[in-house]
């Protein structure tokens, strides 16, 4: 576990020594070294379901998020992603996005039902064709995939969804021939995408597809089936791509930020991290259920088979996750030792009711997974924000976003400052685009999407991430 002090800190952030005693108008007046390193890569992300479209051609197969979103009162204004942003069609426009702002990674989903109609069974060699042509252009354009294996569009035909342990084994078979038939291109995987939001918020809470409230032990079970399901994705890969194909996952763990950074909010946060995620990424970097988890589940925790565990805990070449909104945690005298303190009405937030600001999450979510689970490496799978963008005189002057990033941004570079192995950095998101249940109501995009006419244009933000990556440090 890494120790830093004063010293160290003020080492990490680029200050000479001697400023630790300076009056702090002394010290803002010094120059910081706010680089990233030489190799660090810089991306966007997207997902299927969110911008292809075309839920209806070359023999794709239905999802549970068409069966959803078509169902009267599920999506915000009866939206749905038949045409998003039409990326099916569009994406050489797209990869010319990503090339004009310098990115030279994307992090991209393959829609399943795309690959398997019916989720197994005889591939869909169209759907395939598809994705060899997003590759290469990719490629093409000097722009590295990362390609995501899962991100929420599960084919509606396989029998009784999350619910069927099956389910687990069917992505597994899934991602083992993607990782075959696009490995020569595609060298970085990631099996799933949040773990807790395909789970928890579509068959617990019932707001997402398919919109289940399952009983307690029902809903564990999802659960253990979603982490079942990226192991076994991980041994597919790994048997069936290429020698050095990289291997992680996108998760959105619930990252703590201490009320005060002093020992005992530090430990607190530490606690709160594995505890809180004891269900999804403790499981799976621990390859065990904590005792804690266990027994606070009684007799609805998860029903584990022999040998789940291990398959589960396979090892991972890096950990990706995608970062938000912090909770915040004090160190606390009950049998936790922390405390989460709740979200005051009057707390800053982006247009998502969800999404308050705290930019300092960037640095501990990164040091609390490198200080837990040590990984060999770290990405930011997504990191951005909703605004309430609005057109005027053909400019999208979107000052809130870059406030955003700017801050969430020196938060990430304290964390590689410090030498935690932060790696990459995915923008969510490249354009507006399906929000789930949000519709297209809130936009997270750095290109405007006029979904009437599908013309994409440049944000303020684009321009600002542009320049980021131009200096390769912080703007």
């Amino acid at each position: 576990m890494a120790q830093f002090n004063r010293r160290d800190i003020g080492k990490g952030l680029g200050l000479a020594a001697t400023t630790l005693g300076m009056p702090a108008a002394a010290r803002a007046a010094m120059p910081r070294d706010a680089s990233f390193p030489s190799d660090f890569q810089w991306g966007c992300a997207t997902a299927s379901y969110q911008i292809e479209g075309a839920v209806n051609e070359d023999g794709r197969g239905p999802t549970i998020w068409d069966t959803f979103s078509h169902t009267p009162g599920k999506v915000a204004n009866g939206e749905n992603g038949d045409v998003a942003c039409d990326s099916y069609h569009r994406y050489a426009e797209d990869i010319a996005l990503l090339k004009a702002m310098g990115v030279r990674t994307y992090r991209m989903s393959v829609a399943w039902s795309r690959i398997f109609p019916e989720g197994r069974g005889k591939p869909n060699p169209k759907g395939l064709d598809y994705y060899n042509r997003v590759v290469d252009g990719l490629l093409a354009a000097g722009i590295e995939p990362y390609v995501t294996t899962f991100h929420w569009d599960l084919p509606q035909a396989l029998p009784g969804g999350w619910q069927n342990r099956d389910t687990a084994y069917a992505l597994g078979d899934y991602a083992g021939y993607l990782a075959k038939s696009l490995g020569d291109r595609v060298h970085n995987f990631m099996t799933v995408n949040e773990l807790r939001c395909f789970t928890d918020i579509g068959h617990i809470e019932g707001r997402h597809a398919p919109g289940l409230k399952l009983l307690p032990a029902q809903g564990n079970q999802v659960r253990h089936h979603g982490v079942l399901a990226h192991g076994l994705a991980v041994q597919a890969i790994r048997a069936n791509a290429r020698p050095g194909t990289r291997i992680g996952l996108a998760d959105n763990t619930s990252f703590f930020v201490p009320v005060i950074e002093t020992p005992e909010h530090i430990e607190a946060v530490r606690r709160a991290t594995r505890e809180e995620n004891a269900m999804f990424l403790t499981a799976i970097m621990e390859g065990k259920y904590l005792d804690s988890y266990l027994a606070e589940q009684g007799a609805a925790a998860p029903k584990v088979q022999a040998g789940d565990m291990k398959i589960i805990s396979s090892p991972l070449d890096f950990v990706a996750i995608n970062v938000y909104t912090p909770s915040y945690v004090r160190s606390d005298s009950g049998p936790k030792g922390y405390k989460i303190l709740p979200h005051l009405p009057q707390s800053p937030r982006m247009a998502s009711p969800w999404l308050y600001v705290g930019p300092e999450v960037g640095y501990w979510s990164v040091r609390m997974v490198s200080e837990l689970w040590k990984p060999k490496a770290l990405y930011i799978s997504e990191n951005g924000c909703s605004a309430d963008d609005v057109m005027a005189d053909g400019r999208l002057d979107d000052a809130d976003r870059v406030m955003y990033l700017r801050n969430y941004m020196t938060h990430f570079q304290r964390a590689v400052a410090e030498g935690y192995p932060l790696k990459g950095y995915f923008l969510w998101s490249l354009m507006d685009n399906f929000e789930w249940a949000d519709g297209y109501s809130k936009r997270f995009g750095v290109h405007y999407v006029d979904f009437a006419t599908q013309k994409r244009t440049p944000k303020l933000s684009a321009a600002w991430y542009r320049e980021l990556i131009r200096r390769n440090a912080l703007v």
